[in-house]
């Protein structure tokens, strides 16, 4: 259920009783480019170390 939730945050779909303030959607967008640049310098840092 949980991954389900981060799934659809992750890929834009729109959540049951959400509204269209475009604050909070500004929000939404910062967060997941904060969200995607942590998975990619984890993954920057995860391949440094094996192949070092």
């Amino acid at each position: 259920m949980i991954f389900k939730k981060i799934l659809s945050y992750l890929t834009f779909r729109k959540q049951e009783g959400s509204s269209s303030n475009l604050n909070l959607r500004m929000m939404h967008g910062m967060n997941r480019i904060s969200i995607l640049m942590f998975a990619i310098a984890l993954c920057v840092i995860l391949v440094r170390f094996v192949f070092k």
